[in-house]
Parts: C-alpha cells; structure tokens; sequence
C-alpha cells in the first residue's frame, strides 16, 4: 500500500468516528427539545434560555479536548506510553477541579444568568430549574471533553463515539422516566441528562484506568501534567472566545438588520454548524497525527501530513459547498415552508457554498498548529483576524443594506473576510518552522 493511501486510511479512521462523536452532542440538545416541547410553552422557551448559557459555557471548555490530545500524541509518537497516559488523567484532573468550581458557581448564579434574557416569569422559572440542575452536571462533561482528548491522542476516535452513543441513549430514556414517569417535568430533563453524563465519565474512568495499569502510569494528578494542560488551555481558551466573538457579532449584526433577516440568518448559521461538524472531525484528524509525528521527531512526516490533511480538508470545503450552493433555493422552504424565506437567504447560502473550501483549510490549519502545541500562536491571531471583521462589519452596518443583500454581506464577513484572514494567517505560519518548534 502506498503511503498516501495509508495516510488516507488513518485520516478517514480518525475523522469519521470524530464527526459522529460530534453530532451526538447537537442531538443531545434535539432529544430534550423534542421531550420538553411536549410539557408546554412556557418549559420549551425556558430550556431555550438554559440551553444558550450551558452552551455557552461548555464552549468555551472545548479547549479541555484540543489541549490534552497533542500532549498525548506528542508521547504516544515519541513511544513513551506511560506519560502520554498520565498526562491524559492530568487533563482529567484539571476539567473535574474546574468543573466544580463552575457548577457551584453557576448553580448559584442561575437565577441572575437567566434574568438576563428578560424572560416572563413563567419561562424564567422553567429556566432556572433547568440550569440549576444542570450545572451539577458540568464537572461530568468537562471530564469527558478531556477524556475524549487522552483517546484521541492515543489515535482512539472509536471508543468516544461508542460512549456518546450508549450515553445519548441513555439521556432519552433517563429523560422519559423522569419526565413522564415520575412526573419531575422540565427538572425530570435535566435529571436524565447529568446522569447520563456522569454514566459517560463512568465509561472514561473504566478505559483510563485500565490503560494506567497496563502501561504503567500515574493515575494521580501531576503538578507539572495539570501546569502543562493550563497553560496551553489558557492560550486555546482565548482563541476560542475570539471566535465566538466573531459568531456573536454576526448575530448582532443580523439583529440590526430587522426581525426576517435575523430569522433568516439563523438558518444560514445552522447550515454552516452543520458542515462545520464534518470540517471540525478532519481538523481533529490533523491534530492527533501532527502531534504523533511530532512525538517521533520526523519533521517530513509532519510536513506529508500537514499537506495530506490540508488537501483533505480543500477537497471536502468542495463537496460541502456544492451541496449547500446547490440546495440552498431550498434551504429556506424545508425550514419554514415559506418560499419568501428561501429567496431571503439564497444570497448567503450561495456566499458560504463558494467559500468552504477556504472554511476547510482554516478549520484543518487550525488543528494543525494545534496538535504542534502552537497555543499562543492561535490566540493572538484570534484577536488580530478580528480587526478587519469588526470594521467590515460597521461599513457594512453603516451602508444600512437590507433583505437578502444584507444577510450576503454578513455571510460575506464571516465566511469571506473572517475566515479569509484566518486563512493568511494560519497558512503564513505553517509555511514557516517556529510552529515545529512549539511542540517540545
């Protein structure tokens, strides 16, 4: 077999159990609106606002995954099996501390972060139920984001996808039982979703422990180990709140424009989250294999694979983007049935179709540098791509555009000048050799 089918194979076996591990988390979400909409009214916008501040939060945690998995691949390449684990139980370690602190923390402040959205009182006590409880459940996905690293730097995609599913399988049961069984309402959700991640930390806590034996390794926390993940997480933390700026600010944006473009452009976003979820499992890919190769010291692997991946992810930037330019005169219609929503945001489906091959790349460099432990890099560059959006956005703002020509222009910010100048930037930086350098 030759060498670029071989990396062809490992890219596919790490990137298509990663996009379905992903998918389970917006299916999560689903299955509870699904359960809750059944109560009423009042406790279906209530998880609306619960749900926005959990994922808000657990977004922002993502950085709990992407700091654990090069730490141990870079060991896994380098043969050292033990240390790659007891860093991986390190990760562990630090979401469980921090996951305790942010669900008290949360669990009493639920009731000032749902005032926030100016709720009636109906929907804010639904609200407040709902987070409350479920914050006690914010330690147990912290873990599992950093447990889900400690697998996939061992180049383990599968085993986080079995646990996600048995685990979504479990929240819809446990949630029908509290609910509708025992009468427990919106609390009865909330109930079934903590246990069922808290099965899920179960699950991670059974795999690491079996891999500590067998190799040897440190189950307690390492000052050094727990160090190493803060640090590289802290830098990952700003970069990702970078990027939910830019999100953010295209909502606002959107916001400005009127009432249907708002609408409209929540369409646009759900399309693009779901192709992010596809770009996201090869951009995971990447990051695994860079900091393996990384680990055995052969800077021409690391190069065939960072060009292997990139063209990976150009080629599924292609597909994706076909198919979002194709459909997009439908888009709109399967979503509200109306076809004046369609014409609305035809523009900006077929702006975000034209530009996901860059999106592609973006989200491929991006694992890249992270998986070359290349933290600080993606956070300062985080703050500087921001520049050119903000002042595109206020011209945009400014030219008071309207209908399907204003939603084009925000999908032109976001997909053409954002991801655009995160384009440049990555890509300069892996054309250089400081970003090698950052792994040891």
């Amino acid at each position: 077999m030759t060498p670029d089918r071989t990396l062809n194979r490992e890219i596919l076996w790490l990137a298509l159990p990663a996009f379905g591990s992903l998918v389970v988390e917006p299916l999560f979400l689903a299955l509870d609106s699904a359960m809750v909409g059944h109560l009423g009214i009042a406790e279906l916008a209530g998880l609306g606002i619960a749900s926005s501040i959990l994922q808000t939060i657990v977004g922002l945690m993502i950085f709990l995954a992407y700091s654990t998995t090069p730490a141990v691949a870079r060991l896994f390449g380098s043969g050292d099996m033990g240390s790659a684990v007891s860093r991986g139980i390190d990760g562990m370690w630090l979401a469980l501390g921090m996951g305790a602190v942010l669900a008290v923390g949360g669990y009493f402040a639920s009731p000032l972060l749902v005032s926030l959205f100016g709720a009636s009182p109906a929907v804010a006590e639904q609200a407040e139920i709902y987070l409350s409880l479920s914050m006690w459940g914010l330690p147990a996905m912290l873990v599992v984001f950093a447990a889900t690293g400690l697998l996939r730097g061992l180049q383990d995609t599968m085993s986080p996808l079995w646990i996600a599913g048995i685990g979504f399988a479990a929240n819809g049961l446990l949630n029908w039982l509290f609910m509708y069984g025992l009468g427990w309402g919106i609390a009865g959700s909330a109930a079934g979703t903590v246990v069922a991640q808290w099965g899920m930390v179960g699950a991670y806590v059974v795999i690491a422990a079996r891999l500590a034996r067998r190799h040897g390794a440190d189950a307690r926390p390492s000052r050094a180990g727990v160090h190493g993940t803060a640090k590289t997480g802290g830098w990952l933390f700003l970069r990702t709140v970078a990027l939910r700026a830019g999100l953010l600010l295209t909502v606002a944006a959107a916001t400005v424009l009127g009432t249907d473009e708002l609408a409209g452009w929540q369409i646009v976003f759900t399309i693009g989250s779901m192709a992010a979820f596809a770009l996201d499992s090869l951009a995971i890919a990447a990051q695994a294999l860079i900091g393996k190769q990384l680990g055995g010291g052969d800077e021409e692997s690391v190069r065939y694979v960072l060009r292997r991946t990139v063209a990976w992810g150009a080629m599924a930037g292609v597909v994706i983007g076909v198919l979002i330019a194709g459909l997009s005169p439908f888009i709109g219609l399967g979503f509200t049935g109306a076809w004046q929503m369609s014409w609305l945001i035809l523009p900006a489906l077929i702006v975000m179709g034209v530009l996901q091959p860059i999106a592609g790349i973006v989200y491929v460099l991006d694992g890249v540098l992270m998986g070359a432990n290349d933290s600080r890099y993606l956070a300062l560059a985080g703050a500087i791509n921001l520049v050119p959006f903000v002042i595109y956005l206020l011209i945009v703002l400014m030219a008071q555009p309207s209908g399907s020509w204003g939603l084009m222009w925000v999908a032109t910010a976001f997909y053409g000048v954002l991801m655009g100048m995160r384009w440049w930037t990555l890509g300069r930086r892996v054309r250089g050799t400081a970003w090698l350098r950052q792994a040891a």
